[in-house]
């Protein structure tokens, strides 16, 4: 089945699964979170949050989510080789008017 749903990651936490969800939505990718509120109450109960996309988006989410996690900006989000105008020194004689 092409929209059958798959497990791209796994949290502890729910704000993580939300904002790992929110950087796959950035993409045109529709995650969903299973399990946040699946605790039975029991004091030491853990139990993981799984976040999960079609499986057709499955590999694009996980190489998204694994340049998130470390430290790099995913690819759609990366610049060029430009130049950051703050990098270059102050000359007052190319100030437009």
């Amino acid at each position: 089945m092409a929209g059958e749903l798959v497990t791209v990651a796994e949290y502890m936490d729910s704000i993580q699964a939300e904002m790992a969800k929110q950087v796959l939505a950035d993409f045109d990718i529709l995650a969903i979170i299973v399990g946040e509120n699946s605790g039975d109450g029991r004091i030491g109960f853990i139990d993981t949050i799984k976040l999960q996309v079609k499986q057709k988006d499955a590999d694009e989410a996980k190489q998204i989510l694994e340049e998130q996690q470390q430290g790099h900006e995913p690819e759609a989000y990366e610049v060029g080789d430009e130049t950051d105008e703050a990098d270059e020194p102050y000359d007052p004689k190319q100030e437009e008017l």
